[in-house]
Protein backbone atom coordinates (compact mmCIF):
# COMPACT_ATOMS: atom_id res chain seq x y z
CA UNK A 1 0.00 0.00 0.00
CA UNK A 2 1.39 3.39 -0.98
CA UNK A 3 1.65 6.26 1.47
CA UNK A 4 -1.26 8.03 -0.18
CA UNK A 5 -3.45 4.91 -0.08
CA UNK A 6 -2.60 4.42 3.60
CA UNK A 7 -3.64 8.02 4.28
CA UNK A 8 -7.13 7.44 2.91
CA UNK A 9 -7.48 4.11 4.66
CA UNK A 10 -6.61 5.83 7.92
CA UNK A 11 -9.46 8.31 7.45
CA UNK A 12 -11.85 5.50 6.61
CA UNK A 13 -10.79 3.52 9.70
CA UNK A 14 -11.13 6.56 11.97
CA UNK A 15 -14.64 7.09 10.66
CA UNK A 16 -15.56 3.44 11.14
CA UNK A 17 -14.86 3.71 14.87
CA UNK A 18 -17.80 6.09 15.26
CA UNK A 19 -20.16 3.75 13.41
CA UNK A 20 -21.20 0.22 14.22
CA UNK A 21 -19.66 -1.15 17.48
CA UNK A 22 -18.39 -4.28 15.71
CA UNK A 23 -16.73 -2.17 13.02
CA UNK A 24 -15.26 0.01 15.75
CA UNK A 25 -13.55 -2.98 17.34
CA UNK A 26 -12.08 -4.09 14.02
CA UNK A 27 -10.90 -0.58 13.14
CA UNK A 28 -9.33 0.02 16.56
CA UNK A 29 -7.48 -3.29 16.35
CA UNK A 30 -6.11 -2.26 12.95
CA UNK A 31 -5.03 1.08 14.44
CA UNK A 32 -3.17 -0.63 17.25
CA UNK A 33 -5.26 -0.76 20.42
CA UNK A 34 -8.13 -2.68 21.93
CA UNK A 35 -11.43 -1.27 20.81
CA UNK A 36 -14.34 -0.21 23.00
CA UNK A 37 -16.91 -2.63 24.30
CA UNK A 38 -20.54 -2.09 23.40
CA UNK A 39 -21.24 -0.24 26.66
CA UNK A 40 -18.37 2.18 26.14
CA UNK A 41 -19.31 2.73 22.50
CA UNK A 42 -22.85 3.61 23.58
CA UNK A 43 -21.62 5.79 26.45
CA UNK A 44 -19.56 7.92 24.08
CA UNK A 45 -21.40 7.96 20.75
CA UNK A 46 -25.00 7.74 21.95
CA UNK A 47 -25.22 9.23 25.45
CA UNK A 48 -22.51 11.90 25.44
CA UNK A 49 -21.06 12.76 22.03
CA UNK A 50 -23.31 11.83 19.10
CA UNK A 51 -21.09 11.90 15.98
CA UNK A 52 -23.34 14.09 13.83
CA UNK A 53 -22.28 17.48 12.48
CA UNK A 54 -25.81 18.86 12.95
CA UNK A 55 -25.58 18.50 16.74
CA UNK A 56 -22.63 20.92 16.85
CA UNK A 57 -23.31 23.18 13.87
CA UNK A 58 -27.10 23.39 13.89
CA UNK A 59 -29.04 26.18 15.59
CA UNK A 60 -31.23 23.53 17.25
CA UNK A 61 -28.31 21.61 18.77
CA UNK A 62 -29.84 18.28 17.76
CA UNK A 63 -30.12 15.77 14.96
CA UNK A 64 -31.37 16.76 11.51
CA UNK A 65 -32.46 20.27 10.64
CA UNK A 66 -30.77 22.73 8.34
CA UNK A 67 -27.25 21.61 9.26
CA UNK A 68 -27.96 18.04 8.16
CA UNK A 69 -29.60 19.39 5.00
CA UNK A 70 -26.41 21.31 4.18
CA UNK A 71 -24.39 18.11 4.44
CA UNK A 72 -26.88 16.29 2.22
CA UNK A 73 -26.63 19.13 -0.28
CA UNK A 74 -22.88 18.67 -0.48
CA UNK A 75 -23.31 15.00 -1.42
CA UNK A 76 -25.80 15.99 -4.12
CA UNK A 77 -23.46 18.66 -5.46
CA UNK A 78 -20.95 15.89 -6.08
CA UNK A 79 -23.56 13.93 -8.01
CA UNK A 80 -23.84 11.33 -5.24
CA UNK A 81 -27.09 10.34 -3.53
CA UNK A 82 -26.69 11.25 0.16
CA UNK A 83 -26.80 8.39 2.66
CA UNK A 84 -29.51 8.17 5.30
CA UNK A 85 -27.24 10.05 7.73
CA UNK A 86 -25.27 12.46 5.51
CA UNK A 87 -23.69 14.35 8.43
CA UNK A 88 -22.56 11.28 10.40
CA UNK A 89 -18.81 11.21 11.03
CA UNK A 90 -18.44 7.76 9.46
CA UNK A 91 -20.08 8.95 6.24
CA UNK A 92 -18.15 12.24 6.10
CA UNK A 93 -14.72 10.69 6.65
CA UNK A 94 -15.55 7.92 4.21
CA UNK A 95 -16.46 10.52 1.59
CA UNK A 96 -13.26 12.44 2.32
CA UNK A 97 -11.22 9.27 1.76
CA UNK A 98 -13.11 8.43 -1.44
CA UNK A 99 -12.42 11.88 -2.90
CA UNK A 100 -8.73 11.49 -2.11
CA UNK A 101 -8.60 8.05 -3.69
CA UNK A 102 -10.44 9.24 -6.79
CA UNK A 103 -8.02 12.15 -7.22
CA UNK A 104 -5.07 9.76 -6.97
CA UNK A 105 -6.55 7.41 -9.56
CA UNK A 106 -7.59 9.91 -12.23
CA UNK A 107 -5.36 10.56 -15.23
CA UNK A 108 -6.41 14.12 -16.08
CA UNK A 109 -5.17 17.23 -14.33
CA UNK A 110 -8.56 18.94 -14.57
CA UNK A 111 -10.36 16.06 -12.85
CA UNK A 112 -7.66 15.83 -10.18
CA UNK A 113 -8.03 19.56 -9.49
CA UNK A 114 -11.83 19.32 -9.27
CA UNK A 115 -11.68 16.40 -6.85
CA UNK A 116 -9.06 18.13 -4.73
CA UNK A 117 -11.17 21.28 -4.55
CA UNK A 118 -14.19 19.19 -3.55
CA UNK A 119 -12.20 17.51 -0.76
CA UNK A 120 -10.97 20.91 0.44
CA UNK A 121 -14.54 22.22 0.53
CA UNK A 122 -15.64 19.15 2.47
CA UNK A 123 -12.88 19.76 5.00
CA UNK A 124 -13.65 23.46 5.53
CA UNK A 125 -17.43 23.28 5.43
CA UNK A 126 -18.24 19.96 7.11
CA UNK A 127 -15.23 18.62 9.06
CA UNK A 128 -13.00 21.33 10.49
CA UNK A 129 -15.90 23.49 11.79
CA UNK A 130 -16.89 20.92 14.45
CA UNK A 131 -14.39 18.07 14.74
CA UNK A 132 -11.65 19.74 16.85
CA UNK A 133 -14.16 20.57 19.58
CA UNK A 134 -15.97 17.26 19.21
CA UNK A 135 -12.79 15.20 19.56
CA UNK A 136 -11.77 17.29 22.57
CA UNK A 137 -15.13 16.50 24.20
CA UNK A 138 -14.61 12.77 23.57
CA UNK A 139 -11.12 13.02 25.06
CA UNK A 140 -12.58 14.66 28.17
CA UNK A 141 -14.69 11.55 28.77
CA UNK A 142 -11.46 9.59 29.32
CA UNK A 143 -12.83 6.23 28.21
CA UNK A 144 -10.00 3.72 27.71
CA UNK A 145 -11.15 2.34 24.37
CA UNK A 146 -12.00 5.64 22.67
CA UNK A 147 -9.77 8.33 24.20
CA UNK A 148 -6.83 7.04 22.09
CA UNK A 149 -9.04 7.20 19.00
CA UNK A 150 -9.99 10.82 19.73
CA UNK A 151 -6.36 11.83 20.27
CA UNK A 152 -5.21 10.13 17.05
CA UNK A 153 -8.10 11.59 15.05
CA UNK A 154 -7.25 15.02 16.44
CA UNK A 155 -3.60 14.72 15.34
CA UNK A 156 -4.61 13.49 11.89
CA UNK A 157 -7.10 16.33 11.52
CA UNK A 158 -4.49 18.93 12.50
CA UNK A 159 -2.04 17.49 9.98
CA UNK A 160 -4.73 17.62 7.31
CA UNK A 161 -5.45 21.21 8.27
CA UNK A 162 -1.86 22.01 7.44
CA UNK A 163 -2.34 20.55 3.97
CA UNK A 164 -5.28 22.87 3.28
CA UNK A 165 -3.88 26.37 2.96
CA UNK A 166 -6.01 29.42 3.60
CA UNK A 167 -9.47 28.52 4.68
CA UNK A 168 -12.71 30.39 5.24
CA UNK A 169 -15.56 30.74 7.69
CA UNK A 170 -18.09 28.04 6.76
CA UNK A 171 -21.75 28.70 6.09
CA UNK A 172 -22.81 26.96 9.31
CA UNK A 173 -20.93 29.54 11.40
CA UNK A 174 -21.89 32.49 9.21
CA UNK A 175 -25.55 31.51 9.63
CA UNK A 176 -25.29 30.77 13.36
CA UNK A 177 -27.62 32.68 15.73
CA UNK A 178 -26.12 35.90 17.06
CA UNK A 179 -24.58 35.75 20.51
CA UNK A 180 -27.05 37.03 23.14
CA UNK A 181 -26.34 40.22 25.04
CA UNK A 182 -27.34 38.59 28.36
CA UNK A 183 -28.77 35.39 29.79
CA UNK A 184 -32.39 36.23 29.01
CA UNK A 185 -35.05 33.84 30.29
CA UNK A 186 -34.44 30.37 31.63
CA UNK A 187 -35.51 28.65 28.41
CA UNK A 188 -33.21 30.96 26.43
CA UNK A 189 -30.32 30.02 28.70
CA UNK A 190 -31.02 26.30 28.40
CA UNK A 191 -31.30 26.62 24.61
CA UNK A 192 -27.92 28.30 24.50
CA UNK A 193 -26.11 25.93 26.85
CA UNK A 194 -27.33 22.77 25.10
CA UNK A 195 -26.46 24.05 21.62
CA UNK A 196 -22.70 24.26 20.90
CA UNK A 197 -22.97 26.72 18.02
CA UNK A 198 -24.87 29.12 20.31
CA UNK A 199 -22.62 28.78 23.38
CA UNK A 200 -19.22 27.78 21.99
CA UNK A 201 -18.89 24.84 24.37
CA UNK A 202 -19.94 21.19 24.44
CA UNK A 203 -21.72 20.12 27.60
CA UNK A 204 -21.99 16.35 27.89
CA UNK A 205 -24.06 14.36 30.36
CA UNK A 206 -20.92 13.21 32.11
CA UNK A 207 -19.63 16.77 32.20
CA UNK A 208 -22.80 17.89 33.95
CA UNK A 209 -22.25 15.28 36.63
CA UNK A 210 -18.88 16.91 37.30
CA UNK A 211 -20.55 20.31 37.29
CA UNK A 212 -22.97 19.17 39.97
CA UNK A 213 -20.06 18.16 42.19
CA UNK A 214 -18.27 21.46 41.55
CA UNK A 215 -21.41 23.45 42.38
CA UNK A 216 -22.16 21.38 45.48
CA UNK A 217 -25.55 20.40 44.07
CA UNK A 218 -27.34 17.10 43.62
CA UNK A 219 -27.01 15.52 40.21
CA UNK A 220 -30.41 14.69 38.75
CA UNK A 221 -30.03 12.18 35.97
CA UNK A 222 -32.00 12.95 32.83
CA UNK A 223 -31.69 14.75 29.55
CA UNK A 224 -29.35 17.71 29.72
CA UNK A 225 -31.98 20.46 29.91
CA UNK A 226 -33.58 18.77 32.92
CA UNK A 227 -30.22 18.30 34.65
CA UNK A 228 -29.15 21.88 34.01
CA UNK A 229 -32.45 23.28 35.24
CA UNK A 230 -32.15 21.26 38.44
CA UNK A 231 -28.60 22.52 39.03
CA UNK A 232 -29.62 26.13 38.44
CA UNK A 233 -32.50 25.74 40.89
CA UNK A 234 -30.40 24.22 43.65
CA UNK A 235 -27.26 26.37 43.37
CA UNK A 236 -27.73 29.13 40.78
CA UNK A 237 -24.63 31.23 41.47
CA UNK A 238 -22.35 28.24 41.89
CA UNK A 239 -23.70 26.55 38.77
CA UNK A 240 -23.38 29.72 36.70
CA UNK A 241 -19.83 30.12 38.03
CA UNK A 242 -18.93 26.58 37.01
CA UNK A 243 -20.50 27.10 33.58
CA UNK A 244 -18.52 30.33 33.17
CA UNK A 245 -15.32 28.42 33.98
CA UNK A 246 -16.24 25.76 31.43
CA UNK A 247 -16.93 28.34 28.75
CA UNK A 248 -13.61 30.07 29.45
CA UNK A 249 -11.82 26.70 29.25
CA UNK A 250 -13.44 26.00 25.90
CA UNK A 251 -12.51 29.46 24.63
CA UNK A 252 -8.84 28.79 25.42
CA UNK A 253 -9.11 25.33 23.87
CA UNK A 254 -10.55 26.67 20.62
CA UNK A 255 -7.95 29.44 20.44
CA UNK A 256 -5.13 26.93 20.84
CA UNK A 257 -6.18 25.21 17.61
CA UNK A 258 -5.13 28.30 15.66
CA UNK A 259 -1.84 28.94 17.45
CA UNK A 260 1.26 28.86 15.31
CA UNK A 261 -0.59 29.55 12.06
CA UNK A 262 -0.07 32.79 10.11
CA UNK A 263 -3.08 34.90 10.96
CA UNK A 264 -4.44 32.17 13.23
CA UNK A 265 -7.42 30.09 12.16
CA UNK A 266 -10.64 31.87 11.27
CA UNK A 267 -12.86 28.93 12.26
CA UNK A 268 -11.33 28.25 15.66
CA UNK A 269 -11.12 32.00 16.34
CA UNK A 270 -14.90 32.17 15.80
CA UNK A 271 -15.46 29.39 18.32
CA UNK A 272 -13.06 31.02 20.81
CA UNK A 273 -14.96 34.32 20.60
CA UNK A 274 -18.33 32.61 20.97
CA UNK A 275 -17.24 30.65 24.07
CA UNK A 276 -15.49 33.71 25.52
CA UNK A 277 -18.67 35.77 25.18
CA UNK A 278 -20.66 33.03 26.90
CA UNK A 279 -18.12 32.95 29.73
CA UNK A 280 -18.45 36.70 30.28
CA UNK A 281 -22.24 36.82 30.49
CA UNK A 282 -22.33 33.77 32.76
CA UNK A 283 -19.68 35.23 35.05
CA UNK A 284 -21.56 38.53 35.23
CA UNK A 285 -24.73 36.73 36.30
CA UNK A 286 -22.79 34.74 38.91
CA UNK A 287 -21.51 37.85 40.63
CA UNK A 288 -18.85 39.22 38.31
CA UNK A 289 -16.34 36.38 38.49
CA UNK A 290 -16.46 32.66 37.68
CA UNK A 291 -17.20 30.70 40.81
CA UNK A 292 -18.74 33.66 42.64
CA UNK A 293 -21.04 32.68 45.48
CA UNK A 294 -23.42 35.64 45.31
CA UNK A 295 -25.57 36.74 42.39
CA UNK A 296 -25.19 40.25 41.07
CA UNK A 297 -27.91 42.46 42.49
CA UNK A 298 -28.41 44.33 39.23
CA UNK A 299 -29.59 42.60 36.12
CA UNK A 300 -30.47 39.37 37.89
CA UNK A 301 -32.79 37.33 35.63
CA UNK A 302 -36.24 36.92 37.15
CA UNK A 303 -36.13 33.14 36.83
CA UNK A 304 -33.22 33.01 39.28
CA UNK A 305 -35.51 34.41 41.99
CA UNK A 306 -38.02 31.53 41.85
CA UNK A 307 -37.72 29.45 45.04
CA UNK A 308 -36.77 25.80 44.63
CA UNK A 309 -40.01 24.60 46.20
CA UNK A 310 -42.02 26.50 43.57
CA UNK A 311 -40.14 24.76 40.79
CA UNK A 312 -40.62 21.38 42.47
CA UNK A 313 -44.37 21.96 42.59
CA UNK A 314 -44.38 22.92 38.91
CA UNK A 315 -42.49 19.76 37.96
CA UNK A 316 -44.77 17.64 40.11
CA UNK A 317 -47.84 19.17 38.49
CA UNK A 318 -46.44 18.60 35.02
CA UNK A 319 -45.85 14.94 35.82
CA UNK A 320 -49.43 14.28 36.95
Amino acid sequence: MTGSAARWELFRALGAVAGDPADAGTACAALGWAGPGNAEHTEVFVLNCPPYAAVYLGAEGGLGGEAADRAAGFWRALGVAPPAEPDHLTALLGLYASLGEAADDTRTAATTDALTRARRALFWEHLWPWLPGYLAAVTDLGTPGLAPWARLAGRVLLAERGAHSGGWLPLALRAAPAAPADLGGLNDLLDMLTCPVRSGLILTRRGLAGGAAAAGAGHRIGERRFTLRALLDQAPAETLGWLADEAARWSRRHASQGNGRPGGDVVQAWWARRAGHTARILAAAAGGAPGGSLLAAAGRPAWLQIPLVTQELKWAGAAE
